[in-house]
């Protein structure tokens, strides 16, 4: 693979992995399985380890998902939560070992802490004079959403805590769950109100968190098991010392964990738990290995996303035998057409199965799989599962082998292949009802223009005639919107009101939401910075546009592509007479003293580029300084700092200032108004 293959295979890969992680942790309808966004990862990960000069801050190899909600107050976290390394493959468990030993070296004896891998949500709990204090969701990793509310309504997490020991203020992580039989009472219900039932416990478990009425949380029967305590919040020589006193002060630490001391214990209890865990009251779909002494976790320290003393091995999915009954055949947002098979009901994984996808027409051609075969079906608690193989054992004689289609099963136009491409796809861009609403979904999210809708309601409102392109969100009403079924006054006007704030989005975040292929968040925001106006990048050559820091070959044809169409052109047109900005506005920095005198060094990723954060310092009097020394005033620390420059700080007691107490300290301005990416950081740590 060339660099620019590889370029546009990143920025798919990225596409694809960040709207499966939004589905995950925003929706909680993930639409991918587990195994396969880890494979996706696994692929991006090594694609950028070839081509570095491609991997950039924003990629997912190099962020945590995010799960941030606005409907609650946020709360930034004492320490980072990341996320662990994960492996299917017990070989790569061994290999993590080796690497420990090698790292720490032949002569030093550690031990492992094996420990189940709950498949729940995040929670941080911080107890403050023995009482809990505040409950934060994970988030983005650096801020996470106050849910502490609906976590004192969870029955086994203890408001005061029992016994003697515990600091004046501490926190402990771990994950909320929704055993079985609390899903199966909730969807019952759900199915009784004709409600859409939930896909699995983890979906259930993170919904659940997020309501707004408290009562109602202590009505979904969810519990909470801990699992890590940050090193820096108690004095302990082990992380299982850390779990034992957390037992005894009454929090409820999984009994499920064992301290081994080679890779044969890890790999007898990873054994032991992927024959028992079906036993189990709520699900697991794991192992977490751990480097027992606290010492030798922070000898190995973290990568930018995850611990190096800790890995997560994921069990294969369960498998289960099913008569596969019909195909259907699914347009996607991108146009992609992808085979769903239609199954004899079957359990697997906690829930009933009824519809696996086949991937795309040479899948169905190698497999051979025909309708009317036994299938083997695997589910690793993703929405539609997969057909892994064939029983022809059992293939009846009338079974029946497909035919994929050559046109559209939405709208009828013909299919066309892209080169190599596995996939048939819609070229109906502008035609396509699927592809229409996925890019009006896309227009209205959290991070284009934030309106308060989601696909049910684009859904409806595409089915009414109201809406065909993002322009005519801004021609509806209120008589439209109570068109709406179960819309009364109050839905209208909160939906209006949040399309009227949308007007109020910056150019960057609307060149995002028009949803040009291959522009994601961050190059969004570059070409508006590069071009400050719409027409400016309208008129811009292929030259002007791979000029632009981060745009490459792909990219720069696909905007330059997406600016010479007519379409595309009236649209634009039609959302500048609606008031949306498509251009840059100007901002004033402040002019002041407030950091006269003041070397500083600035470390990690804020909320306005590092080159805007530069110059806010020395606006305001301050010197930019490249490196940590004795001269340094302090250390101005955004999420995901340089270790090296927080351990330095440190060993020089020199100050460490948030974005947010940063902001604090200089004349407000457009840029100081951004949200704040997190709390004094000392050291990351894993949730």
């Amino acid at each position: 693979m060339d660099r620019k293959q590889a370029q546009a295979r990143i920025l798919e890969l990225r596409d694809t992995l960040w709207e499966n992680s939004r589905r995950y942790y925003v929706d909680n309808a993930p639409t991918m399985s587990d195994f396969d966004y880890d494979h996706l990862m696994r692929e991006l990960e090594d694609l950028e380890n070839e081509f570095p000069d491609l991997r950039t801050p924003d990629s997912p190899t190099q962020r945590v998902g995010s799960d941030l909600d606005k409907g609650f107050a946020q709360y930034p976290h004492r320490y980072p939560m990341l996320s662990l390394g994960n492996t299917y493959n017990i070989s790569e468990i061994e290999d993590f070992a080796r690497r420990a030993v090698k790292e720490l070296g032949e002569e030093v004896g550690f031990t492992y802490s094996c420990e189940l891998k709950f498949d729940g949500t995040a929670i941080c709990l911080t107890y403050r004079n023995g009482k809990l204090f505040r409950a934060l969701t994970r988030g983005d990793g650096a801020v996470g959403d106050d849910v502490t509310a609906n976590v004192r309504m969870i029955s086994n997490i203890p408001l005061s805590l029992t016994g003697s020991g515990w600091p004046e203020e501490f926190e402990i992580r771990g994950e909320i769950l929704m055993p079985y039989e609390s899903f199966d009472r909730l969807n019952r219900e759900r199915i009784e109100n004709e409600d859409q039932p939930f896909a699995n416990p983890r979906n259930a478990a993170s919904g659940s968190l997020k309501l707004q009425d408290p009562k109602e949380v202590s009505r979904r029967g969810l519990m909470c098991t801990l699992y890590h305590i940050p090193a820096q919040s108690v004095s302990f020589a082990t992380h299982s010392e850390a779990l034992d006193a957390a037992l005894s002060w009454g929090l409820p630490v999984s009994p499920e964990r064992r301290v081994v001391s080679g890779i044969e214990g890890i790999e007898e209890y990873i054994s032991y738990w992927d024959q028992h865990r079906k036993f189990l009251p709520f699900p697991t779909d794991g192992i977490v290995i751990k480097i027992n002494e606290l010492d030798f976790q922070n000898a190995l320290g973290y990568t930018a996303k995850s611990p190096r003393w800790a890995v997560a091995f994921k069990f294969q999915a369960e498998e289960a035998l099913t008569r596969l009954v019909s195909i259907d055949y699914q347009v996607g947002r991108t146009g992609a057409v992808t085979p769903v098979a239609n199954l004899s009901p079957v359990q697997l994984a906690g829930t009933v199965v009824k519809r696996a996808t086949l991937n795309n027409e040479d899948f169905i051609r190698e497999m051979d799989v025909r309708v009317g075969d036994m299938v083997k079906v695997i589910k690793g608690g993703e929405i539609i599962p997969k057909i892994i193989d064939v029983d022809l054992s059992k293939r009846p004689s009338d079974a029946v082998r497909p035919v994929f289609p050559t046109v559209c099963p939405d709208c009828g136009t013909p299919l066309v292949k892209e080169g190599d491409e596995a996939k048939w796809f819609c070229p109906n861009v502008d035609g396509c009802p699927t592809q229409i609403k996925g890019k009006l979904v896309h227009f209205l999210g959290r991070k284009a223009m934030n309106v308060l809708a989601g696909d049910a309601t684009v859904e409806q409102m595409y089915n009414l005639g109201l809406v065909r392109t993002p322009a005519d969100f801004y021609s509806l009403d209120k008589q439209k919107l109570l068109m709406l079924d179960g819309w009364k006054d109050r839905s209208a006007e909160r939906f209006l009101e949040s399309l009227a704030a949308s007007r109020s989005v910056p150019f960057g975040r609307v060149l995002f939401a028009l949803g040009i292929r291959y522009v994601g968040e961050t190059t969004a925001k570059e070409l508006a910075r590069t071009f400050g106006d719409v027409d400016s990048l309208a008129a811009a050559s292929l030259d002007d546009l791979l000029s632009v820091r981060d745009v490459g070959d792909v990219i720069a044809r696909s905007v330059y592509e997406y600016f010479r169409d007519d379409h595309n052109l009236k649209q634009i047109s039609r959302l500048k007479e609606a008031g949306l900005r498509f251009t840059m506005e100007e901002e004033t920095l402040p002019s002041s003293e407030a950091l006269s005198g003041m070397s500083i060094v600035i470390s990690g990723n804020f909320s306005i580029s590092r080159d805007e954060m530069k110059k806010l310092i020395e606006a305001n009097g301050g010197k930019n300084s490249s490196s940590v020394s004795g001269k340094t005033s302090f250390l101005l620390a955004g999420t995901k700092p340089g270790p090296e420059k927080i351990k330095k700080a440190g060993d020089l007691g020199i100050r460490i200032v948030s974005e947010e107490e940063f902001m604090s300290m200089i004349p407000a301005s457009p840029a100081a108004e951004a949200p704040s990416g997190g709390d004094n950081i000392v050291e990351p740590t894993l949730f």
